[in-house]
């Protein structure tokens, strides 16, 4: 079972105001910013992270079942701020942590073993789509 509730309350009240700022300018931390499924309210939680490739995994030390997972689930994306880049993000997906996750091994027993949140969320660096110049029609070949 992932952290509990009262751990979760008590980061999301006090914590994450005090160590959000600082954590998230270290290599590896991150804050997503998502907007609420109900309310429409703007959030952002400071999340633990790790490259992969085109993309990024975050932990999920609360589970898959944390509101600001399923508000990035059911906006299809998010934006991530870390090191001071902003970094647009889409295709979330929940998957298990397993041999083929691009996580270091100690993160891989942290989170499985001794958090038992065996899961993470992966997203993938959102490309927009490139911008081809158009010629006004009296130009265009026929």
């Amino acid at each position: 079972m992932p952290l509990g509730r009262r751990v979760a309350r008590f980061n999301r009240l006090f914590a994450n105001y005090f160590a959000g700022p600082v954590l998230t300018r270290m290599p590896g931390f991150g804050t997503v910013h998502h907007r609420g499924r109900k309310s429409g309210r703007e959030y952002s939680t400071p999340v633990k992270l790790f490259r992969d490739g085109e993309g990024y995994i975050i932990t999920l030390p609360y589970g898959p079942g944390s509101d600001w997972v399923k508000n990035v689930l059911a906006a299809g994306g998010c934006d991530l701020v870390t090191r001071g880049r902003s970094i647009k993000l889409d295709h979330p997906l929940i998957l298990p942590f397993d041999a083929n996750a691009k996580v270091p091994g100690w993160a891989r027993f942290v989170m499985s073993r001794i958090m038992r949140s065996p899961e993470f969320l992966r997203l993938a660096v959102a490309h927009e789509p490139a911008r081809v110049p158009v010629r006004p029609p009296e130009y265009q070949d026929s």
